[in-house]
Formats: structure tokens, C-alpha cells, sequence
């Protein structure tokens, strides 16, 4: 299956549908313009589709509702989680200004403090 994400004002997303592979077939190669054809005949608008991938092979992220579409980087840009963390520029996805500890336990971040607090 097929994942697009209708974009908003800013390239926001605003809906994220899921769409059979036999409606992207063009001569049995899959056409992401074929699935955007789709959705606008279905919904009867001309709104802008972008696809997704459930497996993150295309456009760094699966899209998310809430978060964006850089056209830029051709990429889906999850909802900052945190007004602290910082966008990874390779991956497209946000990290913290502290990386996770990696000592086996369990942890959240605290935005008051920027630190991680661990979890008992």
C-alpha cells in the first residue's frame, strides 16, 4: 500500500491516506503522479499530494499529520517535539541538545532543565 500526505498552507500535513499500489501502475511501474491523480478524483479538489514511505526509503520520514514537507530537502519534517532540540539536518528529524544516555535505563527529556531525567 501507498501512503500520501495532503499538504496545507505552509506545506503543512493535514491528512495522511493510504492508497492501493495498482492505482500508481503506469505500464506495472508504480507513478507517484498516478496516486495524486487518484486522491483528487476521489476527493473532487485539486489539493497537493506528496508520498510517503511507511519504511522511510524516500523523503527521510514517514509523514505525519501536524508535521511539515520541505520542498528544499524533499523531505517530511515530523512536529518539533521540543523547543530545545535542534533539526538534524541528514536525517530530518529532531534531536535533542543532549544526546540520550546510554547506560541501559530509562529516561525523558525535561525541557525546563534540557537534561533527561530518568525515569523510576
Amino acid at each position: 500500500m501507498a501512503h500520501f500526505a495532503k499538504l496545507g498552507v505552509g506545506n503543512i500535513i493535514e491528512q495522511v491516506v493510504v492508497v492501493h499500489n495498482d492505482e500508481l501502475l503506469v505500464d506495472g511501474v508504480e507513478q507517484e503522479h498516478k496516486g495524486v491523480e487518484f486522491l483528487n478524483n476521489l476527493f473532487n479538489e485539486r489539493a497537493v499530494w506528496k508520498q510517503s514511505s511507511y519504511n522511510n526509503n524516500f523523503r527521510k520520514n514517514f509523514a505525519t499529520v501536524g508535521g511539515s514537507y520541505d520542498q528544499e530537502r524533499d523531505a517530511f519534517i515530523n512536529s518539533k517535539p521540543y523547543d530545545s532540540w535542534i533539526l538534524n539536518e541528514s536525517t530530518c528529524k529532531w534531536d535533542p541538545p543532549t544526546a540520550y544516555p546510554d547506560d541501559g535505563k530509562n529516561y525523558e527529556w525535561n525541557e525546563e532543565t534540557k537534561a533527561w531525567d530518568e525515569i523510576t
